[in-house]
């Protein structure tokens, strides 16, 4: 295929980042004015965090995290990893409940905040009939039936749902090519199908019956994780073999109708497409061939910046400092895997952003960018 040479050949030639020289960054530091305060606000906006309990009081985690660091999103999860594990445990006990909980959020915001969670139906699935909510289905069953109405049907049901708890960002639909050897996706349900063209069209209504609820959708998992027989949850995930050119098929048609409101990376490697970066990490996967050559503008996110297939070959420093200048718009930092919730993580991950700035490791003008974009979606959602 034409796009797998171009690429190549640019990964090549291109170098993550795009810093300027200390001396540089200063004086672009200094032309706007920025103030290590602004810096922060910037840098702020750009996560999306996760945060323990269903209620919110002055001392929650949250409440800080949204009054004072004024983070551009939180991710919600049913189910408290870093805890006991049971059904209920994090964030997520009934529709009423949850509804308090947005509404608190959004009452201690004074700007247009994303409130997500995963709810795919099928296995990823937070809303579940246990706390009161209407059943799911899988994509695989969708796409099995590849019926408008069924899609639209369900599609709607949980756009709904989420609509009326306050949630106005679903991390789906899995635009990925079904693989039913595919640990994370495939041998799960979460694809649609085999057939590029019913994940597209399946995905297509699925987003179609959210757009009509005003609920915005991701597409994932960029540039492709279906074939994938590891999962990168776990460990490092190379594609390289198992990937086809015709996986992207459902992002750029879906890109090109105007579906695509947010687009999610896959913390895969493909040699391929870069040799040297996974695709989270990758200005050549970003930049040249989700911008360049498939048209997104929009908000680029990441999957869970502490899944195994990144911190295991990165510290959390590189890592954020590549994604960033890869492209990234958001980052999504749950803080809920089995080694413990830590409080002060979206402080952290501020700081090494602010640091970065300030010695010429980011150019301020890509955090500058990527809360335009962030601001233009967040307040799309209130249409």
């Amino acid at each position: 295929m034409g796009f797998c040479k171009g690429i190549i050949g640019l990964a090549a030639c291109l170098t993550i980042g795009h810093a300027l020289p200390a001396n540089g960054q200063d004086k672009v530091l200094e032309e706007m004015a920025w103030s290590e305060d602004s810096i922060r606000h910037y840098a702020a906006r750009m996560l999306m965090v996760g945060f323990k309990g269903a209620t919110l009081d002055d001392e929650s985690d949250a409440a800080r995290y949204v009054q004072d660091l004024r983070v551009g999103g939180i991710v919600l999860f049913d189910i408290d990893l870093t805890g006991t594990a049971k059904k209920g445990s994090r964030n997520i006990q009934s529709p009423e409940q949850v509804r308090r909980l947005t509404d608190n959020l959004r009452q201690r915001a004074d700007y247009d905040l994303l409130i997500a969670v995963d709810q795919e139906g099928g296995q990823v699935n937070r809303l579940k009939t246990d706390y009161g909510f209407p059943p799911t289905v899988s994509a695989e069953y969708l796409g099995k039936l590849d019926n408008q109405d069924t899609t639209l049907f369900y599609g709607g049901l949980t756009a709904k749902e989420l609509a009326r708890v306050g949630i106005n960002l679903n991390f789906a639909p899995v635009v990925d090519i079904k693989n039913p050897d595919s640990p994370a996706l495939g041998a799960r349900g979460r694809c649609f199908s085999e057939d590029t063209a019913v994940v597209t069209r399946n995905a297509a209504w699925f987003v179609d019956a959210h757009h009509a609820q005003g609920v915005l959708t991701a597409l994932k998992h960029f540039p492709g994780h279906g074939n994938a027989v590891d999962d990168s949850h776990y460990g490092f995930t190379d594609v390289t073999k198992r990937w086809k050119p015709e996986e992207l098929a459902p992002f750029r048609e879906l890109i090109w109708s105007g579906r695509a409101d947010m687009v999610m990376m896959a913390h895969i490697f493909n040699e391929r497409i870069d040799p040297e970066y996974p695709a989270t990490l990758s200005r050549v996967t970003i930049q040249d061939l989700l911008r360049g050559e498939l048209g997104f503008d929009g908000v680029v996110i990441t999957d869970d910046m502490y899944m195994n297939a990144i911190i295991e070959r990165y510290s959390i420093e590189e890592a954020v400092v590549l994604a960033i200048n890869a492209g990234v718009d958001m980052m999504i930092f749950g803080n809920n895997i089995n080694t413990g919730f830590v409080p002060d993580r979206p402080d952290r991950i501020i700081r090494i952003i602010v640091d970065a700035v300030k010695a010429g490791k980011i150019h301020p003008e890509r955090l500058v960018e990527a809360n335009r974009r962030i601001e233009r979606l967040a307040k799309s959602s209130k249409k």
